[in-house]
Protein backbone atom coordinates (compact mmCIF):
# COMPACT_ATOMS: atom_id res chain seq x y z
CA UNK A 1 0.00 0.00 0.00
CA UNK A 2 1.49 3.23 -1.28
CA UNK A 3 2.20 5.58 2.37
CA UNK A 4 0.16 8.18 2.81
CA UNK A 5 1.17 11.74 2.22
CA UNK A 6 2.68 14.36 5.35
CA UNK A 7 2.40 17.75 5.43
CA UNK A 8 6.02 19.09 5.74
CA UNK A 9 5.97 20.88 8.61
CA UNK A 10 3.35 21.78 11.57
CA UNK A 11 2.60 25.16 10.35
CA UNK A 12 1.90 23.86 6.93
CA UNK A 13 -1.02 21.69 8.63
CA UNK A 14 -1.71 24.60 10.41
CA UNK A 15 -1.96 27.17 7.69
CA UNK A 16 -3.87 25.08 5.09
CA UNK A 17 -6.63 23.83 7.71
CA UNK A 18 -6.87 27.51 8.74
CA UNK A 19 -6.97 28.65 4.50
CA UNK A 20 -10.15 25.63 4.77
CA UNK A 21 -12.11 27.29 7.20
CA UNK A 22 -11.15 31.01 6.45
CA UNK A 23 -13.61 31.58 3.78
CA UNK A 24 -15.90 34.52 2.37
CA UNK A 25 -18.17 34.16 5.23
CA UNK A 26 -15.65 35.87 7.48
CA UNK A 27 -15.17 38.77 6.13
CA UNK A 28 -18.47 38.76 4.16
CA UNK A 29 -20.86 37.58 6.78
CA UNK A 30 -19.03 38.56 10.06
CA UNK A 31 -18.47 42.09 9.81
CA UNK A 32 -22.31 42.54 9.17
CA UNK A 33 -23.67 40.34 11.10
CA UNK A 34 -21.86 41.92 13.91
CA UNK A 35 -22.97 45.54 12.91
CA UNK A 36 -26.63 44.45 13.43
CA UNK A 37 -26.49 43.33 16.72
CA UNK A 38 -24.55 45.37 18.68
CA UNK A 39 -20.91 45.09 17.80
CA UNK A 40 -18.54 43.77 20.60
CA UNK A 41 -21.66 42.08 22.88
CA UNK A 42 -22.39 40.08 19.62
CA UNK A 43 -18.48 38.80 19.42
CA UNK A 44 -18.65 37.88 23.19
CA UNK A 45 -20.83 35.62 22.46
CA UNK A 46 -19.90 34.32 19.03
CA UNK A 47 -16.12 33.84 20.88
CA UNK A 48 -18.47 31.41 23.89
CA UNK A 49 -19.99 29.51 21.09
CA UNK A 50 -16.93 29.06 18.92
CA UNK A 51 -15.35 27.19 22.11
CA UNK A 52 -18.49 25.25 23.01
CA UNK A 53 -19.73 24.06 19.28
CA UNK A 54 -16.82 24.53 16.88
CA UNK A 55 -13.85 22.94 18.70
CA UNK A 56 -15.37 20.32 19.70
CA UNK A 57 -16.80 19.08 16.34
CA UNK A 58 -13.57 20.11 14.50
CA UNK A 59 -11.49 18.15 16.65
CA UNK A 60 -13.71 15.01 16.03
CA UNK A 61 -13.45 15.49 12.30
CA UNK A 62 -9.63 15.91 12.73
CA UNK A 63 -9.01 12.23 14.55
CA UNK A 64 -11.53 10.64 12.26
CA UNK A 65 -8.64 11.73 9.90
CA UNK A 66 -5.86 10.51 11.42
CA UNK A 67 -7.58 7.55 12.92
CA UNK A 68 -8.19 6.20 9.48
CA UNK A 69 -5.44 7.90 7.42
CA UNK A 70 -8.27 8.14 4.66
CA UNK A 71 -10.90 10.60 3.17
CA UNK A 72 -13.95 10.32 3.98
CA UNK A 73 -14.46 8.19 0.56
CA UNK A 74 -13.02 5.02 3.04
CA UNK A 75 -12.73 6.48 6.86
CA UNK A 76 -15.94 5.60 8.29
CA UNK A 77 -15.41 1.98 6.71
CA UNK A 78 -12.16 1.73 8.32
CA UNK A 79 -12.96 2.71 11.90
CA UNK A 80 -16.60 2.02 12.11
CA UNK A 81 -17.56 -1.96 13.93
CA UNK A 82 -18.30 -4.55 11.27
CA UNK A 83 -21.84 -5.02 11.09
CA UNK A 84 -22.82 -1.20 11.22
CA UNK A 85 -23.37 1.55 8.72
CA UNK A 86 -21.84 4.77 9.25
CA UNK A 87 -20.00 4.37 6.13
CA UNK A 88 -23.30 4.97 4.03
CA UNK A 89 -22.98 8.87 5.56
CA UNK A 90 -19.70 9.57 3.68
CA UNK A 91 -21.96 10.59 0.64
CA UNK A 92 -23.14 13.71 2.71
CA UNK A 93 -19.60 14.96 2.87
CA UNK A 94 -18.71 13.83 -0.99
CA UNK A 95 -22.06 15.50 -1.83
CA UNK A 96 -21.88 18.53 0.05
CA UNK A 97 -18.62 19.30 -0.88
CA UNK A 98 -19.42 18.84 -5.07
CA UNK A 99 -22.54 20.78 -3.97
CA UNK A 100 -20.57 23.95 -2.64
CA UNK A 101 -18.28 23.93 -5.25
CA UNK A 102 -20.68 23.92 -7.50
CA UNK A 103 -21.00 27.67 -6.33
CA UNK A 104 -18.38 28.79 -4.27
CA UNK A 105 -16.23 28.83 -7.64
CA UNK A 106 -18.33 31.28 -9.01
CA UNK A 107 -17.97 33.13 -5.82
CA UNK A 108 -14.39 33.14 -5.98
CA UNK A 109 -14.50 34.23 -9.45
CA UNK A 110 -16.60 37.38 -8.53
CA UNK A 111 -13.55 38.32 -6.22
CA UNK A 112 -11.11 37.31 -8.67
CA UNK A 113 -12.78 39.53 -10.97
CA UNK A 114 -13.00 42.63 -8.36
CA UNK A 115 -9.87 42.74 -7.89
CA UNK A 116 -9.02 42.92 -11.75
CA UNK A 117 -11.23 45.47 -12.24
CA UNK A 118 -10.07 47.17 -8.97
CA UNK A 119 -6.35 47.16 -10.25
CA UNK A 120 -7.25 48.27 -13.75
CA UNK A 121 -9.39 51.33 -12.78
CA UNK A 122 -12.97 50.17 -13.36
CA UNK A 123 -14.36 52.19 -10.45
CA UNK A 124 -12.72 54.73 -10.60
CA UNK A 125 -15.28 58.37 -10.81
CA UNK A 126 -18.37 55.71 -10.42
CA UNK A 127 -20.75 56.94 -8.16
CA UNK A 128 -22.63 54.22 -5.92
CA UNK A 129 -25.40 53.65 -8.63
CA UNK A 130 -22.68 53.35 -11.02
CA UNK A 131 -21.04 50.97 -8.94
CA UNK A 132 -24.20 49.06 -8.50
CA UNK A 133 -24.86 48.66 -12.13
CA UNK A 134 -21.38 47.34 -13.04
CA UNK A 135 -22.16 44.27 -10.17
CA UNK A 136 -25.60 43.88 -12.28
CA UNK A 137 -23.47 43.70 -15.35
CA UNK A 138 -21.54 41.04 -14.02
CA UNK A 139 -24.65 39.29 -13.14
CA UNK A 140 -26.33 39.30 -16.93
CA UNK A 141 -22.96 37.97 -18.32
CA UNK A 142 -22.72 34.59 -18.27
CA UNK A 143 -19.42 34.69 -20.41
CA UNK A 144 -17.52 37.07 -17.72
CA UNK A 145 -18.96 34.81 -14.89
CA UNK A 146 -17.65 31.54 -16.59
CA UNK A 147 -14.50 33.03 -17.67
CA UNK A 148 -13.66 34.22 -14.08
CA UNK A 149 -15.10 31.09 -12.24
CA UNK A 150 -12.73 28.97 -14.89
CA UNK A 151 -9.85 31.18 -13.71
CA UNK A 152 -10.56 30.38 -9.75
CA UNK A 153 -10.85 26.44 -10.66
CA UNK A 154 -7.74 26.22 -13.10
CA UNK A 155 -5.41 27.76 -9.68
CA UNK A 156 -7.11 25.77 -7.24
CA UNK A 157 -6.55 22.38 -9.78
CA UNK A 158 -3.52 23.15 -10.44
CA UNK A 159 -2.62 23.64 -6.43
CA UNK A 160 -3.72 19.92 -6.16
CA UNK A 161 -2.05 18.77 -8.86
CA UNK A 162 1.22 19.42 -7.13
CA UNK A 163 0.47 17.25 -4.37
CA UNK A 164 0.20 17.77 -0.82
CA UNK A 165 4.12 19.54 -0.02
CA UNK A 166 5.12 20.51 -3.52
CA UNK A 167 1.21 22.10 -4.08
CA UNK A 168 -1.58 22.97 -1.61
CA UNK A 169 0.82 23.32 1.31
CA UNK A 170 3.27 25.58 -0.19
CA UNK A 171 0.71 27.74 -2.53
CA UNK A 172 -1.58 28.34 0.87
CA UNK A 173 1.20 28.76 2.84
CA UNK A 174 2.23 32.03 0.52
CA UNK A 175 -1.53 33.15 0.29
CA UNK A 176 -2.50 32.39 3.85
CA UNK A 177 0.97 34.98 4.76
CA UNK A 178 -0.12 37.45 2.43
CA UNK A 179 -3.75 37.20 3.53
CA UNK A 180 -2.44 37.99 6.92
CA UNK A 181 -0.28 40.78 6.17
CA UNK A 182 -2.96 42.06 3.48
CA UNK A 183 -5.52 42.30 6.46
CA UNK A 184 -3.06 44.07 8.89
CA UNK A 185 -2.25 46.61 6.41
CA UNK A 186 -6.19 47.40 5.75
CA UNK A 187 -7.18 47.32 9.21
CA UNK A 188 -3.77 50.33 9.91
CA UNK A 189 -5.29 52.08 7.12
CA UNK A 190 -9.34 52.08 7.66
CA UNK A 191 -8.18 52.85 11.73
CA UNK A 192 -6.69 56.40 10.47
CA UNK A 193 -9.48 57.80 8.60
CA UNK A 194 -11.72 60.26 9.80
CA UNK A 195 -14.27 58.98 12.33
CA UNK A 196 -12.74 55.90 12.57
CA UNK A 197 -12.93 55.78 16.20
CA UNK A 198 -16.57 55.69 16.39
CA UNK A 199 -16.72 52.63 14.19
CA UNK A 200 -13.94 51.11 16.98
CA UNK A 201 -15.68 51.97 19.94
CA UNK A 202 -18.58 50.58 18.32
CA UNK A 203 -16.76 47.18 17.42
CA UNK A 204 -14.95 46.75 20.73
CA UNK A 205 -17.26 48.24 23.59
CA UNK A 206 -20.21 46.18 24.21
CA UNK A 207 -23.65 47.06 24.41
CA UNK A 208 -26.09 44.63 25.14
CA UNK A 209 -28.85 47.16 24.98
CA UNK A 210 -28.61 47.11 21.07
CA UNK A 211 -28.44 43.29 21.23
CA UNK A 212 -32.29 43.76 23.59
CA UNK A 213 -33.28 45.80 20.43
CA UNK A 214 -32.71 43.39 17.73
CA UNK A 215 -33.91 40.11 20.48
CA UNK A 216 -31.52 38.95 22.66
CA UNK A 217 -32.50 34.93 21.58
CA UNK A 218 -32.35 36.52 17.64
CA UNK A 219 -28.59 37.11 18.96
CA UNK A 220 -27.86 34.20 20.71
CA UNK A 221 -29.11 32.11 17.83
CA UNK A 222 -27.10 34.49 15.46
CA UNK A 223 -23.69 33.69 17.36
CA UNK A 224 -24.10 30.11 17.78
CA UNK A 225 -24.89 30.08 13.94
CA UNK A 226 -22.19 31.90 12.98
CA UNK A 227 -19.81 30.19 15.43
CA UNK A 228 -20.77 26.84 13.84
CA UNK A 229 -20.52 27.94 10.50
CA UNK A 230 -17.05 29.95 10.16
CA UNK A 231 -14.87 26.71 10.38
CA UNK A 232 -16.21 24.94 7.51
CA UNK A 233 -17.05 21.77 9.23
CA UNK A 234 -19.08 19.08 8.49
CA UNK A 235 -18.34 18.03 5.18
CA UNK A 236 -14.75 16.01 5.62
CA UNK A 237 -12.72 19.43 4.30
CA UNK A 238 -11.12 19.32 7.74
CA UNK A 239 -10.95 15.36 7.70
CA UNK A 240 -8.94 15.19 4.47
CA UNK A 241 -5.73 16.89 6.43
CA UNK A 242 -6.17 15.20 9.16
CA UNK A 243 -5.79 12.52 7.24
CA UNK A 244 -2.07 13.34 6.11
CA UNK A 245 -1.23 14.63 10.06
CA UNK A 246 1.39 13.10 12.02
CA UNK A 247 1.10 11.74 15.88
CA UNK A 248 3.46 14.31 17.13
CA UNK A 249 0.88 16.70 18.42
CA UNK A 250 -2.91 16.31 19.81
CA UNK A 251 -5.11 17.24 18.12
CA UNK A 252 -6.88 19.55 20.19
CA UNK A 253 -3.99 21.57 20.47
CA UNK A 254 -3.58 22.17 16.35
CA UNK A 255 -7.72 22.90 16.49
CA UNK A 256 -7.26 25.75 18.93
CA UNK A 257 -4.07 27.04 16.45
CA UNK A 258 -6.92 26.91 13.91
CA UNK A 259 -9.57 28.05 15.71
CA UNK A 260 -7.52 31.05 17.25
CA UNK A 261 -6.72 31.89 13.51
CA UNK A 262 -9.62 32.52 12.26
CA UNK A 263 -11.14 34.40 15.07
CA UNK A 264 -8.37 36.64 14.07
CA UNK A 265 -9.17 36.52 10.82
CA UNK A 266 -12.89 37.24 11.44
CA UNK A 267 -12.22 40.02 13.82
CA UNK A 268 -9.73 41.56 11.76
CA UNK A 269 -12.04 42.03 8.54
CA UNK A 270 -14.31 44.19 11.34
CA UNK A 271 -11.79 46.52 11.59
CA UNK A 272 -11.08 46.94 8.19
CA UNK A 273 -14.65 47.34 6.87
CA UNK A 274 -16.96 48.72 10.01
CA UNK A 275 -14.39 51.81 10.80
CA UNK A 276 -14.55 52.58 6.76
CA UNK A 277 -19.02 52.56 7.65
CA UNK A 278 -18.35 54.74 10.53
CA UNK A 279 -15.98 57.17 8.49
CA UNK A 280 -18.67 57.78 5.35
CA UNK A 281 -21.93 57.22 7.37
CA UNK A 282 -22.57 53.73 5.82
CA UNK A 283 -24.53 50.92 7.89
CA UNK A 284 -22.25 48.32 9.24
CA UNK A 285 -25.36 45.73 8.89
CA UNK A 286 -26.57 46.51 5.33
CA UNK A 287 -25.83 42.61 4.14
CA UNK A 288 -23.55 41.46 1.29
CA UNK A 289 -24.36 44.52 -0.63
CA UNK A 290 -21.89 45.95 1.24
CA UNK A 291 -18.96 44.28 -0.40
CA UNK A 292 -19.60 44.46 -4.15
CA UNK A 293 -21.20 47.71 -4.38
CA UNK A 294 -20.49 50.01 -0.73
CA UNK A 295 -16.87 48.82 -0.35
CA UNK A 296 -16.30 50.15 -3.94
CA UNK A 297 -17.78 53.09 -3.71
CA UNK A 298 -16.44 53.61 -0.61
CA UNK A 299 -12.49 53.16 -1.90
CA UNK A 300 -13.17 55.67 -4.90
CA UNK A 301 -13.39 58.30 -2.14
CA UNK A 302 -10.26 57.29 -0.24
CA UNK A 303 -6.86 58.77 -0.78
CA UNK A 304 -5.27 55.80 -2.98
CA UNK A 305 -8.98 54.03 -2.90
CA UNK A 306 -7.46 52.54 -5.91
CA UNK A 307 -4.66 50.76 -4.37
CA UNK A 308 -6.69 49.75 -1.23
CA UNK A 309 -9.42 48.46 -3.25
CA UNK A 310 -7.50 46.38 -5.00
CA UNK A 311 -5.60 44.93 -2.18
CA UNK A 312 -8.78 44.23 -0.35
CA UNK A 313 -10.20 42.16 -3.32
CA UNK A 314 -6.67 40.20 -3.47
CA UNK A 315 -7.01 39.29 -0.01
CA UNK A 316 -11.00 38.12 -0.79
CA UNK A 317 -9.36 36.35 -3.54
CA UNK A 318 -7.03 34.72 -1.11
CA UNK A 319 -9.87 33.90 1.68
CA UNK A 320 -12.00 32.11 -1.33
CA UNK A 321 -8.98 30.34 -2.76
CA UNK A 322 -7.39 28.63 0.20
CA UNK A 323 -11.39 27.24 0.77
CA UNK A 324 -11.35 26.09 -2.84
CA UNK A 325 -8.43 24.34 -2.73
CA UNK A 326 -8.88 22.39 0.32
CA UNK A 327 -12.39 21.11 -1.06
CA UNK A 328 -10.63 20.32 -3.98
CA UNK A 329 -8.22 18.07 -2.06
CA UNK A 330 -11.15 16.44 -0.10
CA UNK A 331 -12.78 15.63 -3.67
CA UNK A 332 -9.54 14.08 -5.35
CA UNK A 333 -8.85 12.31 -2.23
CA UNK A 334 -12.32 10.48 -2.58
CA UNK A 335 -11.24 9.25 -6.03
CA UNK A 336 -7.97 8.43 -5.40
CA UNK A 337 -8.64 6.25 -1.91
CA UNK A 338 -12.28 4.80 -3.50
CA UNK A 339 -11.20 4.06 -7.06
CA UNK A 340 -7.47 4.09 -6.74
CA UNK A 341 -7.20 6.68 -9.41
CA UNK A 342 -3.65 8.71 -9.96
CA UNK A 343 -3.58 11.87 -8.72
CA UNK A 344 -3.11 13.49 -12.30
CA UNK A 345 -6.64 11.55 -13.69
CA UNK A 346 -8.65 12.69 -10.41
CA UNK A 347 -7.60 16.42 -11.24
CA UNK A 348 -8.25 15.98 -15.19
CA UNK A 349 -11.69 14.38 -14.72
CA UNK A 350 -12.95 16.32 -11.65
CA UNK A 351 -11.77 19.75 -13.40
CA UNK A 352 -14.10 19.09 -16.28
CA UNK A 353 -16.63 17.82 -13.76
CA UNK A 354 -16.49 21.21 -11.42
CA UNK A 355 -16.56 23.34 -14.16
CA UNK A 356 -19.69 21.87 -15.89
CA UNK A 357 -21.42 21.56 -12.53
CA UNK A 358 -20.61 25.19 -11.51
CA UNK A 359 -22.94 26.49 -15.21
CA UNK A 360 -26.27 26.72 -13.38
CA UNK A 361 -25.02 28.81 -10.42
CA UNK A 362 -24.06 31.23 -13.24
CA UNK A 363 -26.77 30.83 -15.47
CA UNK A 364 -29.14 31.31 -12.46
CA UNK A 365 -28.28 34.91 -12.71
CA UNK A 366 -28.84 35.37 -16.33
CA UNK A 367 -30.31 32.90 -18.53
CA UNK A 368 -31.61 30.39 -15.82
CA UNK A 369 -33.15 33.42 -13.55
CA UNK A 370 -36.47 32.29 -14.19
CA UNK A 371 -35.50 29.22 -12.20
CA UNK A 372 -36.77 30.38 -8.24
CA UNK A 373 -36.17 27.30 -6.37
CA UNK A 374 -37.10 28.35 -3.17
CA UNK A 375 -40.01 31.11 -4.58
CA UNK A 376 -39.72 34.78 -5.71
CA UNK A 377 -36.56 36.39 -5.56
CA UNK A 378 -34.40 33.01 -5.35
CA UNK A 379 -32.08 31.81 -7.41
CA UNK A 380 -30.16 27.90 -8.41
CA UNK A 381 -27.24 29.64 -5.92
CA UNK A 382 -29.60 30.43 -3.21
CA UNK A 383 -30.85 26.65 -3.49
CA UNK A 384 -27.38 25.07 -3.58
CA UNK A 385 -25.94 26.94 -0.79
CA UNK A 386 -28.93 26.51 1.34
CA UNK A 387 -28.62 22.81 0.99
CA UNK A 388 -24.98 22.94 2.38
CA UNK A 389 -25.47 25.53 5.05
CA UNK A 390 -28.70 24.45 6.46
CA UNK A 391 -28.31 20.75 5.38
CA UNK A 392 -25.49 18.78 4.78
CA UNK A 393 -22.53 21.21 7.31
CA UNK A 394 -25.04 20.30 10.35
CA UNK A 395 -25.93 17.22 9.20
CA UNK A 396 -22.32 16.29 8.52
CA UNK A 397 -21.40 17.41 11.77
CA UNK A 398 -23.67 15.49 13.91
CA UNK A 399 -22.11 12.23 12.17
CA UNK A 400 -19.03 12.94 13.27
CA UNK A 401 -20.03 13.85 16.62
CA UNK A 402 -22.11 10.71 17.33
CA UNK A 403 -19.78 8.27 15.48
CA UNK A 404 -17.08 9.38 17.60
CA UNK A 405 -18.93 8.93 20.91
CA UNK A 406 -21.50 6.19 20.47
CA UNK A 407 -20.41 2.75 21.28
CA UNK A 408 -21.78 1.20 17.78
CA UNK A 409 -19.67 3.85 15.86
CA UNK A 410 -15.88 4.32 16.82
CA UNK A 411 -16.54 4.49 20.58
CA UNK A 412 -15.43 7.84 22.75
CA UNK A 413 -12.64 5.80 23.84
CA UNK A 414 -10.83 5.05 20.68
CA UNK A 415 -11.44 8.61 19.76
CA UNK A 416 -10.12 9.90 22.91
CA UNK A 417 -6.89 7.55 22.32
CA UNK A 418 -6.39 9.02 18.75
CA UNK A 419 -6.92 12.52 19.71
CA UNK A 420 -4.33 12.75 22.37
CA UNK A 421 -1.60 10.90 21.28
CA UNK A 422 1.50 13.07 20.67
CA UNK A 423 2.09 15.54 22.91
CA UNK A 424 -0.04 19.58 23.61
CA UNK A 425 -3.19 20.54 25.36
CA UNK A 426 -5.51 16.88 25.81
CA UNK A 427 -8.86 16.52 25.02
CA UNK A 428 -10.75 16.06 28.62
CA UNK A 429 -12.90 12.82 29.46
CA UNK A 430 -15.19 14.88 31.32
CA UNK A 431 -16.52 16.43 28.25
CA UNK A 432 -17.86 12.79 27.37
CA UNK A 433 -21.30 13.56 28.55
CA UNK A 434 -21.93 17.06 26.61
CA UNK A 435 -20.64 15.78 23.64
CA UNK A 436 -23.04 12.85 23.51
CA UNK A 437 -26.70 14.64 24.41
CA UNK A 438 -25.98 18.44 24.79
CA UNK A 439 -23.47 18.98 21.62
CA UNK A 440 -25.82 17.00 18.97
CA UNK A 441 -29.20 18.85 20.84
CA UNK A 442 -27.50 22.65 19.63
CA UNK A 443 -26.75 21.24 16.34
CA UNK A 444 -30.37 19.53 15.81
CA UNK A 445 -31.34 22.88 16.88
CA UNK A 446 -29.26 25.28 14.77
CA UNK A 447 -29.93 22.31 11.76
CA UNK A 448 -34.25 23.03 12.27
CA UNK A 449 -33.78 26.49 12.83
CA UNK A 450 -32.14 27.28 9.29
CA UNK A 451 -35.55 25.40 8.15
CA UNK A 452 -37.77 27.13 10.36
CA UNK A 453 -36.17 30.74 8.90
CA UNK A 454 -35.99 29.83 5.53
CA UNK A 455 -39.74 28.38 5.12
CA UNK A 456 -41.86 30.07 7.66
CA UNK A 457 -42.91 32.69 5.60
CA UNK A 458 -43.99 30.34 3.01
CA UNK A 459 -47.71 28.73 3.00
CA UNK A 460 -48.30 25.92 5.42
CA UNK A 461 -48.18 23.04 3.12
CA UNK A 462 -45.06 24.56 1.89
CA UNK A 463 -43.74 24.72 5.20
CA UNK A 464 -44.80 21.42 6.84
CA UNK A 465 -43.68 19.76 3.91
CA UNK A 466 -40.04 21.01 4.44
CA UNK A 467 -40.05 20.49 8.10
CA UNK A 468 -41.17 17.17 7.47
CA UNK A 469 -38.41 16.57 5.21
CA UNK A 470 -35.49 18.06 7.95
CA UNK A 471 -37.18 15.42 10.35
CA UNK A 472 -36.33 12.48 7.69
CA UNK A 473 -32.88 13.36 7.06
CA UNK A 474 -32.42 13.40 11.11
CA UNK A 475 -34.69 10.35 11.12
CA UNK A 476 -31.96 8.63 8.85
CA UNK A 477 -29.09 9.69 10.69
CA UNK A 478 -30.27 9.15 13.99
CA UNK A 479 -31.56 5.81 13.39
CA UNK A 480 -28.20 4.40 11.62
CA UNK A 481 -26.82 6.10 14.89
CA UNK A 482 -28.99 4.45 17.33
CA UNK A 483 -30.09 0.97 15.65
CA UNK A 484 -26.80 -0.21 13.54
CA UNK A 485 -25.19 -3.03 14.48
CA UNK A 486 -27.79 -4.87 16.64
CA UNK A 487 -28.83 -7.58 15.30
CA UNK A 488 -25.09 -8.70 14.76
CA UNK A 489 -24.73 -7.89 18.36
CA UNK A 490 -27.98 -10.09 19.04
CA UNK A 491 -26.85 -12.92 17.58
CA UNK A 492 -23.24 -12.69 19.09
CA UNK A 493 -25.04 -13.55 22.34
Amino acid sequence: MKEREKFGSRLGFILVSAGCAIGIGNVWKFPYITGIYGGAAFILMYLVFLVALGLPIMVCEFTVGRGSRMGMGKALDTLEPKGTKWHHMKWISIFGSFLLMMFYTMVGGWMLNYAFMEATGKFVGLDGKAVEGVFGDMLTNPGTMTFWAIVAIVISFGACGFGLQKGIEKVTKVMMIALLLLMIALAVNSAFLPNAIEGIKFYLVPDFGEVAKKGFGNAVFAAMSQAFFTLSIGIGSMEIFGSYLDRKKRITGEAVNIVLLDTFVALMAGFIIIPVCFAYGVEPGSGPSLLFITLPTLFNNMAGGRIWGTLFFIFMSFAALSTIIAVFEEILAFFMDIGGWSRKKAVGVNFVLITVLSLPAILGFNLLSGIQPLGEGSNIMDMEDFLVSSNLLPLGSLVFVLFCVRKNGWGFENFLKEANKGEGIKFPHWIRLYMQYILPLIVVVIYLKGYYDMFSGKSTAVFVSWMCFAALLLFVIFGVSIFTGRKKTGKAK
